[in-house]
């Protein structure tokens, strides 16, 4: 294990975050949220923000797929998404929603830079909030070439966190 160069808890809270928020709007699986948080750790998030009925640590089932990313990842609780978004805006966040819209940008497309970024996943099976997506300044999506046109949402975030570091 040593051999990985792992950051120990300190050494992550001390390290240069990546400018990205993960936001998660009304998730209802815990492993899921356990699954974004392991995510965050492995790219560098600089934090999760947990809307509305999104369950929060500490709880066993978030652990099981989180395996100690909650220790590491900072994160924040909002009851409405919106809340969320607002706080995010003023701190210079560009806010994008990860959803099957119309004019939405293909995640190839999405250009490679260092602002300031927030993504929205959304529930399940409702995706993003429609009044939420009133709120971003746009929407990114995944291209998926098969007969389901939709990704479980801690893939979803895998592939988009993956982009938005690694470009």
């Amino acid at each position: 294990m040593d051999e990985l160069n792992r950051k120990s808890v300190e050494d992550f809270k001390q390290a240069d975050k990546k400018r990205v928020i993960v936001v998660l709007d009304n998730i209802r699986s815990m492993h899921n949220v356990g699954s974004v948080f392991r995510t965050s750790d492995a790219f560098l998030i600089e934090a999760i923000c947990l809307c509305g009925y999104t369950p929060q640590p500490p709880h066993r089932d978030i652990n099981k797929t989180a395996l100690g990313a909650t220790e590491t990842v900072d994160w924040l609780y909002f009851d409405k998404t919106a809340d969320a978004i607002a706080v995010l805006k003023t701190k210079g966040y560009k806010v994008y929603a990860v959803e099957q819209v119309k004019d939405s940008i293909s995640l190839q497309n999405v250009p490679a830079n260092n602002e300031a970024i927030a993504v929205i996943f959304g529930n399940e099976v409702e995706g993003v909030d429609d009044e939420v997506l009133k709120l971003v300044d746009g929407t990114i999506e995944i291209p998926q070439l098969g007969m389901k046109h939709s990704l479980n949402i801690s893939v979803a975030a895998g592939i988009v966190l993956w982009k938005l570091v690694w470009g």
